[in-house]
């Protein structure tokens, strides 16, 4: 399979809003990628084209990390005139530049980057800086490519959805169901597995309790809810077979070594055949959670790069010489498997009684309500120790693992600030020709303005056209990437938290950051200050 293939259906894909092309624009080219293995004679190659094809379609490398920086991306060699590159050969390359390690590694990976790109047309060099930087804005997200999938191999797509929750990835299950006999058996196939990871079940998201209770309603009466504290640590998933304890992030990446006190804590609960849903946390002498930058430290997994293609980033050596000096503790509060047992397909009522039984003292705290001023007055509380939130459940839920199932709905209180625009990249895929990614900073009571992250969340078409626009009206210098631009447009801006960061100035970064609105009525000058900042960081 050709590479430009995949660029022109990511192409077509960018270019509908309508979520059914989308899927079907993805489906052609994955039963054309199938199809291409009557004239192959390695067996495993077009199964191995079928998962390349997939990642790419999500909008991910194969490989988590690849040591590519936006410098190697903005300097890039001329484009091939025609289009040769295949997508086993781009892989090999990539999966070759991951590998690369020691002294002189970073001149290796420099010109095997060079050798790549300078093979690719313009189109696919447009579409791989898109796929390295993790900004392959098309709008086929991972949940577009599985329901393509299901379309693809003529398959429901809840039993596509099943198999990918249980294997835990969307390639294998993919190249599993176009190319077998029997689709169905074949997704059949795919079952829990002790050891091997499962995607975890997502939260929706509400803006209050109020909500929250009203999106779970079965009824013109309120039915009795689960209402979970909404920790702020790290999504672990354990499994236990026996001693063998395995310990996985919500990117499933393996974080066993870094944890050996979580595995400790497994090994001594009263069942040895597992699968526990958590948070792991670190927790001050005081009971107050540690903020979550040291607590991702010991996992080297940084809230800022979650979802990317890049992969994990790397702790740096003060965030881990600072989380080597305390212990995570975990906290569960699902369980999936218990002693032979599949609870999957159980209703949460069911579940959280086999968890008291396996997992106690080691769950989340919880409340059982159809009072929603209750659950309120327990969210208050949570966020007064600082927690996250809540996550309101429902209790005949079953664990809809691997997508934002309707059977949970977080809340978290929303903080604001009004900041001011210093600089906007270039967008890609859907978002090429737009001015999209904006560089957040804060005034400076002694003059200027203290960068604190970037966002491209919260924009809507019409407010990529505005601020294109706009900020081509306040450009001071473009080099080809960046734009920057005077710093006068303010905009508000929501976000979860703060966490440190070496990479500002300010030693913070906002998490979750996105945008609620321009603010055309305030002046730069009237922009909230770092000072403000900081002190919500307290």
């Amino acid at each position: 399979m050709l590479l430009a293939e995949v660029a022109a259906t990511s192409d077509a894909v960018a270019a509908t809003r309508s979520r059914l092309a989308k899927r079907a624009a993805i489906a052609d080219l994955l039963r054309r990628t199938a199809d291409g293995g009557a004239a192959d004679t390695n067996p495993g190659a077009v199964a191995d084209d079928l998962e390349i094809v997939v990642a790419y379609l999500a909008g991910a490398l194969r490989q988590r990390r690849t040591g590519l920086g936006y410098a190697a991306l903005r300097d890039l060699p001329p484009p091939a005139a025609d289009p040769t590159l295949t997508v086993r050969d781009v892989d090999a390359a990539f999966a070759a530049m991951a590998a690369l390690e020691g002294s002189g590694s970073a001149q290796a990976r420099s010109a095997a980057a060079a050798e790549l790109f300078g093979s690719a047309t313009e189109r696919e060099q447009a579409f791989l800086r898109g796929l390295v930087a993790g900004e392959l804005r098309q709008g086929a997200l991972d949940s577009v490519v599985v329901d393509a999938v299901a379309e693809a191999a003529g398959t429901p797509a809840d039993a596509v959805r099943r198999a990918v929750m249980l294997r835990g990835a969307t390639g294998p299950v993919a190249s599993a169901a176009l190319l077998a006999d029997d689709p169905s058996a074949a997704l059949a196939a795919f079952t829990l597995e002790v050891g091997r990871p499962v995607r975890p079940m997502l939260a929706q998201s509400a803006p209050d309790i109020a909500a929250a209770f009203e999106k779970l309603a079965s009824g013109d009466e309120p039915g009795e809810l689960c209402v979970d504290v909404k920790l702020d640590g790290i999504r672990i998933q354990v499994h236990r077979l026996g001693d063998d304890v395995r310990v996985v992030t919500r990117s499933l990446d393996d974080i066993t070594e870094r944890v050996p006190e979580i595995v400790e804590v497994v090994r001594a609960l009263p069942s040895d055949r597992l699968v526990l849903d958590g948070e792991a946390l670190g927790v001050g002498p005081n009971g107050v959670p540690r903020p979550f930058q040291e607590t991702a430290a010991r996992s080297a997994t940084h809230e800022s790069t979650r979802g990317s293609a890049r992969g994990p980033a790397r702790a740096t050596s003060a965030e881990e010489a600072l989380a080597d000096q305390f212990e995570l503790t975990p906290f569960f509060f699902d369980v999936l498997h218990a002693d032979g047992r599949d609870l999957l397909d159980a209703p949460l009522r069911d579940r959280l009684a086999v968890l008291d039984e396996v997992a106690a003292p080691h769950t989340v705290r919880r409340l059982t309500t159809s009072d929603p001023e209750a659950a309120a007055e327990f969210f208050a509380g949570a966020v007064r120790e600082g927690q996250e939130g809540v996550v309101v459940k429902s209790l005949d839920a079953p664990y809809a693992a691997g997508r934002r199932g309707a059977g949970w709905v977080k809340v978290k209180p929303r903080k604001t600030l009004d900041l001011v625009v210093l600089a906007v990249e270039r967008g890609s895929g859907r978002r090429q020709g737009w001015l999209s990614n904006i560089h957040l900073g804060a005034r400076d009571p002694e003059g200027g303005f203290v960068m604190l992250g970037k966002t491209f969340k919260g924009m809507t078409d019409q407010m990529l056209e505005w601020q294109t626009e706009r900020f081509r009206e306040l450009e001071v210098e473009d080099n080809g990437w960046v734009v920057t631009v005077r710093p006068e447009q303010v905009v508000e801006i929501a976000f979860d938290g703060l966490q440190r960061s070496t990479r500002y100035p300010g030693g913070l970064a906002l998490r979750f950051a996105r945008v609620l609105r321009y603010r055309d009525d305030k002046t730069a000058a009237e922009a909230d200050t770092i000072d403000t900042v900081r002190s919500l960081a307290v």
